[in-house]
């Protein structure tokens, strides 16, 4: 029998009996959620059980991502805490696999192993559906495997079928890849090109999914608006069609997407926002700044006035939709009255959420290259960005007060008889209830608001 063959379920040699069991810690964006819930059903046939407490795990995986500031050195950080824990296990006689999957093993490669001796496996996102073969190598041969190329085979044909969801609330990844190679960004080169699910095999998986009690799926793409898969009538769908294909599921309740590119917002989609019930009124839709010379610099290919009018043409298509979106401060060569454009725009728009950030250079990426502006610079402005951010959320929650919204409760709340849940416009709400009513979608009169999160009480007639 070769190597590939081998069963991962076997243990080493004077290892510990017992199931085994991996722990997968999971860094960054909602697609990286998605990928290690799908690296534990790839163990679980082989008998390799998923774990939350990393002392037990006979793997631990870091399921990584590189869009954050100084994302790397986190990893090694947390590596080397890992290789304390593996000493520990070698001295009690147990065996301990790590691996470094996602965007930052795709990116630093080999050098992850030749920095830190205690990583076995590093695995890129296009690889991971290896993960159990890869395992099965280690144990073979005890050899640092670095598997990171972009293999020909669809990774997603490869995966086993959906286990149950551990919440009512799931992802579902329909696209990966993007080809708009922003300056700042490295995901066309972690990620690497675009591309789309079939429509088939996207359906499938949301009927599994339906069909073990999930009630909202989020569509999930690096560019998800740019999907175009190919459908059961030979053409390529745009994600309009998919999600009136998905509305169709019984027992689905809503649909949502993330993460959009405002130059592939096309007017099927638009519509949609209209026309379809089940996809909620919200939208991200990150436009990075508000002056056209740093848009620009950046390649967005869109210009402020032309984010602007996207966003009177969606809000014309769905009145009530809630607006969230990125935004970067401090990119190389942006003057103090460019950072005020990037203000006005949020000032005009008045987006329910937005998640900012400072700019950080990500080698390899032609904005790493750039004259950078000192530190204090980009702190100074995220500040002050941050606290207009903060402004317009506690607002738009204020304003849900005495509202009765429907929301879909997920999971317990943090106290006893609690439970947490989100409104169509994403926002947690958290009402007393009970345990049984988890995975309904019910009517909640909000009470109070916070700058993350509401308070309410059930309708009387709810429960």
């Amino acid at each position: 029998m070769g190597q590939e063959e081998r069963n991962p379920g076997v243990r080493p040699a004077g290892s510990d009996p017992g199931p085994r069991k991996v722990h997968i810690k999971t860094f960054g964006c909602q697609m990286n959620v998605y990928d290690s819930e799908r690296m534990a059903e790839l163990l679980a046939p082989a008998g390799i059980a998923e774990t939350a407490d990393m002392d037990e795990a006979d793997i631990v995986v870091l399921n990584t991502c590189h869009i954050r500031e100084k994302a790397a050195e986190k990893v090694y950080s947390d590596l080397g805490r890992i290789r304390q824990l593996k000493d520990r296990r070698r001295q009690a006689g147990r065996r301990t696999i790590v691996a470094v999957a996602g965007c930052v093993a795709q990116a630093e490669g080999g050098e992850i192993t030749r920095r830190e001796p205690a990583v076995d496996l590093v695995v890129g996102p296009q690889s991971y559906h290896r993960l159990a073969d890869l395992i099965a190598r280690l144990e073979a041969d005890a050899l640092p495997i670095v598997e990171t190329e972009f293999p020909e085979e669809d990774k997603f044909a490869a995966l086993p079928a959906r286990a149950r969801s551990r919440s009512p609330a799931a992802f579902l990844t329909v696209q990966e890849g993007c080809d708009k190679f922003c300056t700042f960004c490295v995901v066309p080169y972690t990620r690497g090109a675009e591309f789309s699910r079939p429509v088939a095999a996207i359906e499938a998986e949301a009927r599994r999914l339906a069909d073990h009690g999930v009630r909202e799926i989020t569509l999930l793409g690096q560019n998800v608006n740019a999907y175009h898969g190919a459908g059961p009538d030979g053409e390529a769908w745009s994600l309009a069609r998919l999600i009136s294909r998905l509305a169709g599921i019984g027992g689905l309740e809503r649909l949502r997407y993330t993460t959009s590119h405002p130059c592939d917002m096309g007017d099927d989609l638009i519509a949609a926002h209209r026309d379809e019930p089940k996809l909620m009124p919200f939208l991200h839709l990150p436009f990075q700044a508000g002056s056209d010379r740093i848009l620009a610099a950046m390649n967005r290919r869109h210009t402020g006035r032309d984010y602007l009018a996207l966003i009177e043409r969606i809000r014309r298509a769905r009145p009530d939709i809630a607006l969230s979106t990125d935004v970067i401060v401090g990119f190389p060569g942006e003057t103090e009255a460019e950072f005020s454009a990037t203000v006005a725009l949020l000032e005009h728009v008045g987006f329910a959420q937005a998640y900012s950030f400072k700019y950080s250079p990500r080698p390899g990426t032609p904005a790493a290259s750039m004259a950078q502006l000192p530190e204090s610079v980009r702190d100074d402005r995220l500040q002050r960005l941050q606290a207009v951010v903060e402004r317009h959320q506690t607002s738009f929650n204020s304003a849900s007060v005495g509202k009765v919204v429907p929301v879909l409760f997920e999971r317990a709340g943090r106290h006893a008889g609690q439970l947490v849940g989100r409104s169509p416009h994403m926002q947690w709400v958290h009402a007393e209830a009970e345990s049984s009513l988890c995975g309904h979608v019910l009517e909640v009169e909000i009470r109070a608001a916070g700058a993350n999160s509401l308070g309410g009480r059930l309708r009387s007639d709810a429960a």
